[in-house]
């Protein structure tokens, strides 16, 4: 599966997610070799640099075979000349990865960045959904992952404020660094909005996707669930909820949960107006199952289910 978008949660530079589906798809560019890095979700400089830092040295490991990664700090002194070389950044790069830090924050300067200096208000989102058609990669890391779902996970809190996420995963939410004991969130969650997917993501795990629209005008999503077991470090084990069992879990807005364990497939329809939504879950041999009955399907493959609609 080639996604186009990768949504994570970590307590460090887990290898498996950071790299497998970061440095590698990079290295495997047909543009170049570079990872984009966006701390602008962490309030001021300082704490952007941090947050480079934090991943900085995991990346430097992958240097000697062309890796590059470039960071780009938000600053109030930003000038044009600066925001041009971001956008010709996004456009180029094989991955594009947003940090983490406050989730409204981020969205508010990313969002405003075009209108500001190009007068197009969400230019940002508009260059990321361009990245996915032609086959490039958006991750998000922590809120940089709550930013490209279709919601911010605080629009179920029912806070006030921008709340609307760049859709990179269609109608999908998901509540980052998650436990068991927050199901109830997901649940709160999915009824508020029965045309989304919520799902409760814990260190270290994350969703692969990509997306697009078939010829019927439908739109299409197929979405793998990851499990990443691959940080030992002893002291950290508490931080790492999948080491400890913990799956992706997933709320139904009637209520009802399933719970994904890695490499699992979602394959989605929708109608743009999302009146018509039908799911169904690959996970392992046999037929895929049926998302809402939960019974074995007529499918056997993700590419029978999207000829099929």
């Amino acid at each position: 599966m080639h996604g186009t978008a990768l949504l994570y949660s970590s307590h460090e530079r887990s290898s498996f997610i950071h790299g497998h589906y970061l440095a590698e798809r990079a290295l495997n560019g047909w543009a170049d070799h570079r990872i984009l890095f966006l701390p602008m979700s962490t309030p001021d400089v300082g704490r952007q640099h941090q947050s480079w830092d934090d991943f900085r040295w995991f990346f430097e490991r992958y240097a000697c075979r062309g890796l590059q990664v470039v960071p780009f700090f938000w600053s109030d002194n930003l000038q044009k000349s600066d925001v041009d070389e971001l956008w010709r950044l996004m456009w180029n790069s094989e991955v594009v990865l947003l940090g983490g830090g406050y989730s409204t924050t981020g969205i508010e300067r990313y969002k405003h960045l075009g209108e500001r200096f190009d007068g197009e208000w969400g230019k940002f989102g508009r260059i990321l959904h361009e990245r996915m058609k032609r086959g490039l990669l958006n991750a998000g890391f922590s809120a940089g992952a709550d930013q490209l779902a279709q919601h911010l996970f605080r629009k179920s809190w029912n806070l006030p404020g921008n709340n609307d996420g760049f859709g990179c995963a269609r109608n999908v939410m998901v509540r980052l660094h998650y436990e068991p004991h927050l199901f109830g969130e997901l649940m709160d969650a999915a009824r508020q909005n029965p045309h989304c997917l919520v799902f409760g993501l814990p260190n270290d795990s994350g969703l692969y996707l990509d997306q697009g629209v078939l010829p019927s005008g439908n739109h299409w999503q197929v979405i793998e669930t990851i499990i990443d077991e691959s940080w030992d470090v002893p002291h950290d084990q508490f931080h790492i909820k999948t080491r400890q069992g913990v799956r992706v879990e997933h709320a139904y807005c009637d209520g009802r949960q399933w719970v994904f364990h890695g490499g699992h497939q979602i394959v989605r329809v929708q109608s743009p107006d999302c009146r018509f939504h039908e799911v169904f879950i690959r996970n392992g041999e046999g037929p895929l199952v049926h998302y809402w009955s939960q019974r074995p399907s007529d499918f056997w493959s993700v590419e029978s289910v999207l000829a099929a609609y």
